[in-house]
This record gives structure tokens, sequence and C-alpha cells, in this order.
């Protein structure tokens, strides 16, 4: 650290100890060894959904290594806290494994939730074949649930008599089994990257060959298509409205249940945002990325394996249109910051300049694989993102980070924190956001899904695996790329 600083020869002695003062508190507070004093919350073993030997032998390696003793503790709560905590279901339906993941605190299968919580043990899938298959059966439930209803988000282990939909006013009508009905792009991506990264950590392609997997995908590439189509093209036609009554905007699309107007350029419309929100504009540019990435990948993966021909081509075909039209589209002139992605546009010319916490996010470009983080597009962007130009950054005594609508202002979101974290190298950036999030538990040891700025106590959903296994995807990066700042 301190051979970075040579270059300021030129800078006075009292401003240059300063520097380096500050770069050291700012390192030592992650590496310090120091008294834990965070609780270990794992449920007892006996009470643990799902066990896994490969995922207790790192936690093993880890907790003799990482020196801040409150890291780890975090860390060995959050990791494994998806196979502790949410495994509501795994066993066998028609010869296939199947396993319905619950998000926590709420009693239903996000598609992206599911997709993200599992994400955390890929590196570790060749080493444990009962986890192997618990993915493997996260992708089969997928793929049964976009067949069901493409345009579901949510969706429940058995049907219920009330879901969070059943009072929507939804087309097309929800099925029994969907827990709410709000189309979000990602959520379509994410069933792409469960399949194609499964596959990548395990050689097993055994899924692609089931006709239930080939006709989701089928499904996806005719959903997307159609959410091309511009708003007066698709007036009176449209595959999705959907109408909620709420006193909180953000909870139902307009007019009717139509998103904004749009023109076709391209891009895919997404009804609504990974945080559960309304989209300003429907041509959500970060979710547009993800799916992109997803279609070429799993384009990739056919065409390695041999099968499906015909949705390999159509997969390559929608994912180069969506990138085209990324860069066609979303580039943005801003007046400080010059070039930069905007978060939304509609195909008019009309563009949202704002990131939200949840991924995809714009800050998350080269964690989705949509570019490289020292990309100069990027890079703006990403300054403009972590700047007070972002009306969803906030900054207090308890932290500086990215929030969004869904909570509210001056609600920070760690999710936020960890991105930030994970898509630089400066390790003095990285350990001032391992800081944040070590102090800001509320003395709990886990993630949550937001803290206010000047208190960490006042916080939002205790329970929530996806922001808990997303740390633990940091401390697994940082371990490989920027060891010295946990061990």
């Amino acid at each position: 650290q301190l051979r970075e600083l040579k270059i300021v020869g030129k800078v006075s002695g009292q401003i240059f100890f300063r520097m380096i003062a500050f770069r050291l508190i700012v390192l030592g507070l992650i590496m310090t060894t120091i008294d834990a004093k965070l609780p270990d919350g794992r449920p007892k073993p006996a009470d643990r959904k799902f066990r896994s030997p490969a995922v207790e032998n790192l936690l093993d390696q880890f907790a003799a290594k990482i020196k801040n003793q409150d890291i780890n503790t975090i860390f060995q709560n959050c990791f494994p806290n998806t196979l502790d905590t949410t495994v509501d279901y795994f066993g066998q339906w028609q010869d296939l494994p199947v396993s319905f993941v619950i998000t926590g605190d709420i009693p239903a299968m996000w598609l992206r939730d599911s997709m993200n919580q599992l994400l955390p043990y890929m590196e570790l899938l060749k080493e444990d074949s009962r986890l192997q298959q618990l993915v493997l059966g996260a992708i089969h439930m997928q793929a049964y649930f976009i067949n069901s209803d493409p345009y579901a988000n949510a969706f429940v282990n058995a049907p219920l008599n009330q879901t969070h939909s059943s009072a929507d006013i939804v087309t097309p009508k929800a099925s029994p089994i969907v827990w709410e009905s709000k189309y979000e792009l990602d959520s379509l991506a994410s069933f792409l990257k469960l399949s194609y990264l499964y596959w990548v950590h395990t050689n097993d392609s055994s899924f692609i060959a089931s006709q239930q997997w080939a006709n989701a995908l089928t499904t996806v590439l005719k959903t997307m298509r159609l959410e091309q189509r511009g708003s007066l093209e698709a007036l009176g036609t449209e595959d999705y409205l959907f109408q909620r009554e709420s006193n909180i905007n953000t909870e139902t699309l307009y007019s009717k249940g139509l998103m904004a107007p749009v023109a076709r350029c391209g891009l895919v419309k997404s009804g609504f945002r990974p945080s559960d929100d309304a989209c300003m504009l429907p041509f959500l540019i970060p979710a547009n990325a993800m799916a992109s990435v997803g279609l070429i990948n799993v384009s990739t993966m056919l065409t390695t394996i041999g099968q499906w021909p015909q949705l390999q081509k159509e997969c390559l075909a929608l994912g180069n249109e969506i990138r085209d039209a990324i860069y066609e589209h979303a580039i943005i002139e801003h007046p400080k910051f010059g070039k930069i992605l905007a978060y939304e546009i509609n195909g008019f010319g009309s563009a949202n300049l704002m990131d939200d916490a949840n991924v995809p996010s714009l800050l998350s470009l080269p964690y989705l694989g949509f570019m490289a983080r020292d990309d100069p597009l990027y890079l703006r962007t990403r300054a403009f993102v972590l700047s007070s130009s972002n009306p969803y950054r906030f900054s207090g005594t308890a932290g500086t980070g990215i929030g969004g609508p869904h909570i509210g202002l001056q609600y920070i979101w760690p999710m936020a924190l960890v991105m930030r974290a994970m898509t630089t190298d400066d390790e003095t950036e990285i350990a001032s956001a391992l800081t944040t999030l070590r102090t800001t538990t509320a003395d709990t040891g886990f993630m949550h899904e937001s803290f206010f700025v000047n208190d960490a106590n006042q916080f939002t959903r205790p329970w929530f695996a996806w922001a808990n296994g997303l740390f633990g995807q940091l401390i697994l990066q940082l371990a490989e790329q920027h060891p010295n700042l946990i061990f």
C-alpha cells in the first residue's frame, strides 16, 4: 500500500503522512484481529434445512484464516444462510430433482432471489453431489414456474387460498401457484444465468435434454420478443397488464395496468425493477444487460453441447440485438460525468438517470458480465452512481451508500455496499465498504435489506437470504483477488 504513495514526492510531508495514516487506518479496521462481539446466528445443526459437507469445510478453512473476528462471524452466519434456513423443499418430481427455495421472511420463491441465493455455492458443486442436485432442482423448478406463468416474479410451493397477488387485476390471469405477478425482465434472465452457471461449474448438461427446460427457454424468448413491441404497436393486444390497489405508487402500473409508453428500439420492456418497484420508463437498462449476457451465454452452452440448434440461434440473435440497442440508445451525455448509461429509457429520447441498490443495477454491470470494470463508460457511470448526482445515494453517520424508492429516502442497502466492493480493485474503497458492512448489522451478524443512514439499528428485513449470500460471495472474491484484506 505504501508503494502506491511514492508518487506524492512533491507533496508536503504533513499531507503525505496524513495520506499514509488514512490508508493504513482504513485497511487496519479490516485486517486487525479484535475480540469478537457479534453472535453466532446459525440454527442448531439439527434445525438446519440442508447440510453440505463442502460448505462446512469451507467455513472451517476461512474461520482459521480471517483475521477480523466480526468479519468472520458475519461470513459464518451469512454464507450458509440459504441452506440453513430457506430450502423449503428438496425432493423428486417426475424423476427430476426439484428444489423450492424461499427468499427468507416471505414464504415464496422468487426466480431472481433463488438464483442469487444459490450462486455463492457454484464453486463447491463438484465437491458435493447433493448440493449439486439442489441447484439442479432449482433449475427444474424455475423451468416449471416459467412455463406456468412467464410474467410472475414469485411462486408458492402449493396452491394457497390467499397469495400476495390474489386481489391484483392481472393479464394473464395468475395461476394458483403464483405469489406475485409482477413482470420483471431480470426474473427471466435469472433462469438463463442459473442454467448456464450450473453447466459451467458441473459440466452436467442433463437438464438441457428436458423438454420442460426447452419449453421454458422457448417461453423466455417468446416473452422477450413480445415485450420489445412499442406501446402503440401492442395497443389492444397487450400480453401483460397489472393493477394493484395501493397507496404506494410504485406498487402498480398506470393507465389501467399499462406500462409507460415506449417506442420499439431493440430493448425489452420490464414492468418492474428487481426491487419489485414499478419502472418509471420500461426499458430498464441493467435488466436488459443481464438478459443480453444470459442469452449469449446460453447460446454458447447450446452450441458446445450441440442441442436445440434453433433455440441457440434465437438466443444469440436476441442477445446481440439487446446489447447493440443498449449502446445505441442508453448512453446519455451528463453535464458533469460525460457519457454514461441511463438507468431507464423509453425509446423516445427520455431517460431516467439514477441507480437502485438491487441487482441488476448499473453499479453491478461488471458483476453481471456485461462490461469490464475498467471500461471507461462503466467508470464514468460508476462515478455518477456513487455521487450525490444519483438521487438514491445517501450519506450519514452510519455510512454512505445506495438505496432506492422501495424503502425510501435515507435508507442504505448493504447489497449495494457489497456490489461497490465487488466492482473495484481499489483496496481502500473495498476496505471502507467492508467496515461499513461490519458495523451496520445492528449486532445481529447478518446483512439486512436496508438500514437508516444515521442509525443501523433501524433496519428492514432481519432475514434476507439473498443479501447474506452476496456478502459470502464478496468474501470468496476477496480471498482470491485481495486476500491481504481479510487474511
